[in-house]
């Protein structure tokens, strides 16, 4: 699947959402979301950007993606 080209933040946080990360913090514009799971937390930070660059989008979503053990495809349904 190819990588959305005009997500924002604040999109990407409701997804996030969806998947069970909650937000912690704001710095700035930085945003921080932790998922407690039986694996421990996970914590990313995503800046507060529209639209997000691809480069990170794409960094957030690979390390999203590994952590839950799910493919692209099913992370944006």
């Amino acid at each position: 699947m190819k990588t959305p080209r005009n997500l924002s933040a604040q999109d990407l946080i409701k997804i996030l959402s969806n998947h069970g990360y909650q937000v912690t913090r704001q710095k700035g514009s930085h945003i921080r979301l932790i998922k407690t799971s039986h694996k421990g937390e996970h914590a990313i930070t995503v800046p507060n950007h529209n639209p997000l660059k691809i480069g990170t989008l794409s960094a957030i979503i690979n390390d999203v993606t590994n952590y839950l053990e799910i493919d692209k495809e099913n992370f944006f349904k």
